[in-house]
């Protein structure tokens, strides 16, 4: 029978790794400033296409506007989504993990969650520019930055899974986008469909509830689905 008493040291000491595999996330990603910008100017170059393509007339553009941004989003997240695991797996951190016995599931929510603050947050901040690129409302501001966060957390710890399927390859990159994308399409269909009926002014209560479900979902999910693909890996 577990001890009522060892569970709030259980509890402190879980979330102790998790801070400190964050913290050292960050900073690796920090030393590299163009795994920061590369994703901003691959968005950017994407929206500026999809401006051309489709021409400057408003009404055109903005029936594709909103799944131009979503797309640029995805697609800037796996320019270094297959990096999550492929420096720990080469070094042997993985290794050194699995002989110490210490618990993994913190350090992949260390791991997924300085994806997202590096990465994530990142695009956020180009969001503005590509808005004025794609020529959306200002209106949707509100509509548009809910669903960028929970698209790009959704992702993230998608990118989990998909970096532990992959880990043992060394061009794992098209093989990493094939795993990812359907599992993506919820995500992008409810984010689409929520700015959809922002646009138009109905209510995106139910595509937003929708979005935030399968997000959380995603994040409890995850990294105990990462783990398990992890130790396989390690295992073998």
């Amino acid at each position: 029978m577990t001890n009522p008493s060892s569970q709030p040291h259980f509890a402190k000491r879980w979330l102790q790794l998790l801070f400190t595999a964050l913290k050292h996330e960050l900073r690796q990603r920090l030393r590299q400033p163009s795994q920061l910008l590369h994703p901003i100017g691959f968005a950017v170059l994407v929206a500026l296409l999809f401006g051309f393509a489709v021409g400057p007339q408003p009404e055109k553009l903005s029936l594709v506007a909103p799944a131009a941004l979503f797309i640029a989003l995805l697609l800037a997240n796996f320019l270094s989504m297959e990096l999550l695991f492929a420096s720990d797996f080469e070094d042997g951190t993985l290794d050194a993990l699995a002989a110490s016995g210490r618990e993994l599931v913190p350090l992949l929510y260390g791991k997924a969650l300085a994806f997202w603050l590096a990465q994530g947050l990142s695009l956020l901040l180009a969001l503005p520019l590509l808005m004025i690129l794609l020529k959306l409302s200002a209106a949707l501001a509100p509509t548009l930055i809910f669903t960028f966060v929970m698209v790009s957390l959704g992702l993230s710890f998608l990118g989990l899974i998909g970096s532990a399927l992959t880990v043992r390859l060394r061009a794992g990159a098209m093989l990493l986008m094939l795993l990812i994308l359907p599992q993506a399409v919820p995500l992008l269909i409810f984010s689409l469909g929520a700015i959809n009926a922002a646009q138009l002014g109905e209510s995106n209560a139910a595509p937003l509830l929708y979005l935030s479900a399968i997000t959380l979902a995603l994040f409890v999910l995850a990294p105990l689905a990462a783990k398990g693909v992890l130790s396989q890996e390690i295992n073998d």
